[in-house]
């Protein structure tokens, strides 16, 4: 069994710049030991450039990079001591899968017999002892995934850095692998750092959640607490789906077609504000006799997704969107007239001038 402690990471003030563009602004990031970190969001926001400094494949502008109490910043990859696994497998087509694992101690100059106990370790620890004989056209997508994982982890490395690992696999395989992966890096118990723009992926497998916009950490927290309490406006419309409904703060609230909802930040000045909304925080009431008002409405459309749908009302000068179980939502079919009701959870409110918005 491959057993090892976890180390501390950290980013300090990481600076990367493209000519004009800045992909990292100033980014810090503290990774405990044995933590698994997912840093998510959009394309060109900089986790990648995160994790590549991290890995010493590109050189930061400024900022330092320590690993287990040293300063790595100036030091090559193969000095870094890091396992990564990208999105594409790049197995060696004309090596069965533990010779594949086996390439980076063949590399560290392990010998043959210890290098091969190695590999086959490692492939047992990702389930894939039985296949250790097998080329890469002889495995599906998963496996040569799990493959390219068992050669990371293989020459037992101080850091695992994931790289959009799992989107090149269908939706299936990707859950799968992606519940396996959380179960290797915890029976591990090494110090991961996982870079996605998938908001289900980041919020399924990590301990935190660092979502990044411009190049820089909008919010850091477990994910329940990044889903429920989003610290940005652009973090609840990112991490989720969101209503973005029309409303007017005062005292400490916001009131919003009618009902008054708390906030996530009560000191916020009153006046005209976008408050967002969960479709969660949405209930529907059946109301074929309701008189109108601001939460009557008519059901647009209602999308199964197993156990939840979602269902679509239009309420004259909006829609919104509500979440809940399928027996619910299939009390309410398309042109069943509806009242809402809004669920009195703490929501954060967007306007338009910058200098108000949460930070």
């Amino acid at each position: 069994m491959i057993q090892r402690s976890g180390v501390e990471v950290r980013l300090e003030n990481l600076v990367r710049r493209y000519g004009t563009v800045t992909a990292l602004d100033g980014l810090s990031l503290t990774i405990a030991p044995g933590e698994l970190v997912a840093l998510l969001g959009p394309s060109g926001c900089g986790k990648t450039t995160a994790l590549r400094l991290l890995a010493g494949l590109e050189e930061a502008d400024g900022g330092r990079v320590v690993v287990a109490g040293k300063d790595v910043t100036g030091l090559p990859t193969n000095r870094r001591n890091v396992g990564m696994v990208f999105q594409a497998y790049s197995l060696f087509p004309h090596m069965v899968a533990w010779e594949n694992v086996a390439f980076g101690l063949q590399m560290r100059k392990v010998g043959t017999e210890e290098r091969k106990k190695r590999a086959l370790e490692a492939l047992e620890l990702v389930g894939l002892g039985r296949v250790a004989n097998r080329y890469a056209n002889q495995m599906s997508g998963g496996q040569q995934q799990r493959v390219a994982l068992a050669r990371a982890l293989a020459i037992r490395p101080q850091v695992l850095l994931l790289d959009e690992p799992l989107s090149a696999l269908d939706a299936k395989v990707r859950a799968r692998l992606r519940d396996e992966i959380r179960r290797i890096q915890l029976e591990v118990g090494i110090t991961t750092l996982f870079v996605t723009h998938d908001q289900e992926e980041a919020l399924a497998i990590a301990d935190r959640v660092g979502v990044m916009q411009l190049g820089r950490l909008e919010q850091l927290g477990p994910p329940t607490l990044v889903y429920t309490r989003p610290a940005t406006p652009f973090v609840a419309e990112f991490v989720g789906l969101t209503n973005r409904l029309a409303g007017t703060v005062k005292g400490g609230s916001v009131e919003v077609r009618g009902v008054q909802l708390p906030l996530v930040q009560p000191d916020i000045a009153d006046g005209p504000a976008t408050a967002l909304v969960r479709p969660e925080a949405v209930t529907l009431i059946g109301r074929g006799d309701a008189e109108e008002g601001p939460l009557v409405g008519t059901v647009l459309t209602v999308a199964f997704l197993g156990a939840v749908s979602r269902v679509t009302v239009d309420l004259g000068d909006t829609t919104v969107l509500a979440q809940m179980p399928t027996s619910a939502a299939s009390q309410h079919p398309a042109g069943t007239k509806v009242r809402l009701e809004l669920r009195s959870d703490p929501v954060l409110i967007q306007r338009e001038e910058p200098a108000s918005a949460a930070s």
